[in-house]
C-alpha cells in the first residue's frame, strides 16, 4: 500500500523546523528558559519572606535601625545609604552591559572591552560591599539581652539613643571560661562566650539611672515599646538570660532571628547569582580580547551573559525593595 504524502501548499506553510524558533537562536532561548524558572525561585523566597514578615508583624525589625552604617564612617548613623550606593552601582553595572552589548552588535571590538570591564568592576565592587555588609551583620554594634521566650530586650538612654553594652556593663572577676575540648561535655568544644556575662549587664544597667529598655514589640505608630525604669529592671531581672551580639542563624541582636535566616538566605542567594556572574563575565571578557567572537562574525554571547546579568540586577531591585525599603 503506497503512503500518502501531503505536500505544503503556498498558502498554508507546516514549520520545517530550524535552529532560531521565534527568531532566537537555541542558546537565547534556553537562556530565556533558565531565567523564568530561576525567576520562580526567587519569587517563592521573597512570598515566604513576606508572609514571615507578616505573621510576626509586631516585632520585626525596623531595616533603618539595622542598616546604618557606611564603610569608614564608623558611628555615623546613615540609615540605608550603603545599600542604597550598592543599588546604584548595580544597576549602573546593568548599563554598561547594555553598551557592551550595542558595541558587539556594531563589530566594535575596543567598546566591548571597555563596556564588559566596567561591568566586571560595577559587580565586583557590589560582591564586596555585600561582603562587608554581612561582617558588619554578623559583628553588631550594641549588643543585645534574649529572654526565656527568645525575646530581644534592647538598651537605650533617656533621649531614645541606643546603647552598647560596652558602655554600661561592669566587669565582674572570676566569671567562668569557655570550655575546650579537654574539659568540655562529652569532649565538645564550647562556642565563644559572649563579651559580658549576663550578671555583669544587669549590674551595670541597675548602676545607670539613665538606661531604659527597648522591646520588639511595635507600637500602633510602628515604634518598638520602651518600657519606663521601674519595668525595664523588672523586665531585666526576671526574663533576661542570656546576651546577644550581632546575628547568626539561631540569635539575633536586631530582633527575631528569622529576620537573619531570611538575610542570610535571600541576600547570600541572590550574592552567588552576581558572583557567577562575574566570573562568567571575566570569560567572556578574554574571550572578546583574544578576538574570539570578532572570527565569529557576531557577539551573541556576550547578548547571552547580558541577558543574565540583567536578570540578577532585576532580582536585586526587588530583593531592595521588599526587604530594605517596605
Amino acid at each position: 500500500m503506497d503512503a500518502t504524502v501531503t505536500n505544503a501548499t503556498s498558502e498554508g506553510k507546516t514549520w520545517g523546523g530550524g535552529n532560531k524558533p521565534l527568531k532566537a537562536s537555541y542558546g537565547k532561548l534556553m537562556m530565556w528558559f533558565f531565567i523564568v524558572s530561576d525567576g520562580l525561585s526567587f519569587s517563592g523566597f521573597l512570598a515566604a519572606y513576606g508572609f514571615s514578615r507578616f505573621k510576626f508583624i509586631d516585632s520585626w525589625p525596623i531595616a533603618d535601625e539595622v542598616f546604618t552604617h557606611f564603610p569608614f564612617l564608623h558611628g555615623v548613623n546613615a540609615p540605608m545609604y550603603y545599600v542604597a550606593f550598592m543599588t546604584f552601582v548595580l544597576i549602573m553595572s546593568s548599563v554598561t552591559m547594555v553598551l557592551a552589548v550595542d558595541a558587539g552588535h556594531h563589530m566594535k571590538k575596543n567598546k566591548v572591552i571597555v563596556y564588559m570591564f566596567l561591568t566586571i568592576i560595577g559587580g565586583a565592587v557590589f560582591v564586596g560591599s555585600q561582603a562587608w555588609e554581612w561582617a558588619t551583620f554578623i559583628k553588631g554594634d550594641y549588643g543585645a539581652v534574649e529572654t526565656k521566650g527568645g525575646k530581644i530586650l534592647q538598651f537605650l538612654d533617656t533621649e531614645g539613643n541606643r546603647v552598647a553594652l560596652s558602655d554600661f556593663a561592669i566587669a565582674i572577676p572570676d566569671v567562668r571560661v569557655e570550655h575546650d575540648r579537654n574539659n568540655g561535655v562529652w569532649y565538645y568544644a564550647e562556642g565563644p562566650l559572649p563579651t559580658y556575662s549576663i550578671e555583669e549587664v544587669k549590674a551595670g544597667f541597675a548602676a545607670n539611672p539613665n538606661l531604659l529598655i527597648r522591646t520588639q514589640l511595635l507600637t500602633e505608630k510602628g515604634e518598638k515599646t520602651v518600657l519606663n525604669r521601674e519595668e525595664s529592671l523588672l523586665r531585666l531581672n526576671r526574663d533576661a538570660v542570656g546576651i546577644v551580639e550581632g546575628a547568626n542563624l539561631r540569635h539575633n541582636e536586631y530582633g527575631a532571628p528569622l529576620f537573619a535566616d531570611f538575610f542570610f538566605f535571600i541576600t547570600g542567594f541572590h550574592g552567588f547569582h552576581v558572583f557567577s556572574g562575574v566570573l562568567i563575565n571575566i570569560i567572556i571578557f578574554f574571550n572578546v580580547v583574544i578576538g574570539t567572537y570578532e572570527r565569529r562574525g557576531h557577539y551573541e554571547m556576550v547578548e547571552k551573559v547580558g541577558l543574565y546579568w540583567h536578570f540578577v540586577d532585576l532580582v536585586w531591585v526587588f530583593v531592595f525593595t521588599f526587604f530594605y525599603l517596605v
